[in-house]
């Protein structure tokens, strides 16, 4: 399944899966499988994380670059990722006055009550690291907050 990997695309999963390679054991902690997957520029839902092996507590599960690969493959050519436009055309549906902009109050319910929602410690990291601060309508610019969502590495 994995043959159909370039190989600067093995290099790079090599890179990453031993950057996840805390011991230096050839294995990476599977609790690490989303992220390390996201370092390599793929957005695995949770859900599609565990399928794949992923687990909530570090010391439940190990695996090996011979898994890890199979997985990337696999992930890398899952269709329901989205990408920087597809979330920008849905935040357009709450931009009213139609001027880049959205109500902060939408924006935190949408992340909070929708699809893979955030708890309010998440919440607030993605307030602070990805925010610009709110205007006096209490609206904020939507595209530059997805831009820095998108480009931000946990």
């Amino acid at each position: 399944m994995a043959n159909d990997l370039k190989d600067v695309e093995i290099e790079k999963a090599q890179f990453v899966f031993s950057v996840y390679d805390w011991e230096g054991s050839g294995q990476m902690d599977a609790m690490d499988l989303g992220n390390a997957l996201r370092a390599l520029n793929l957005n695995p839902t949770i859900e599609l994380i565990g399928k794949m092996g992923g687990t909530q507590k570090r010391g439940e599960k190990k695996i090996k670059f011979e898994e890890f690969l199979p997985i990337f493959s696999q992930v890398k050519k899952e269709k329901e990722q989205g990408c920087f436009e597809d979330f920008l055309e849905c935040l357009k549906l709450y931009d009213k006055n139609e001027d880049g902009t959205m109500l902060l109050a939408e924006l935190t319910h949408s992340l909070t009550a929708l699809g893979e929602r955030l708890d309010d410690v998440e919440l607030d990291n993605v307030m602070k690291d990805c925010m610009d601060p709110e205007d006096d309508d209490g609206n904020i610019p939507y595209a530059p907050f997805l831009q820095r969502l998108c480009d931000h590495k946990p």
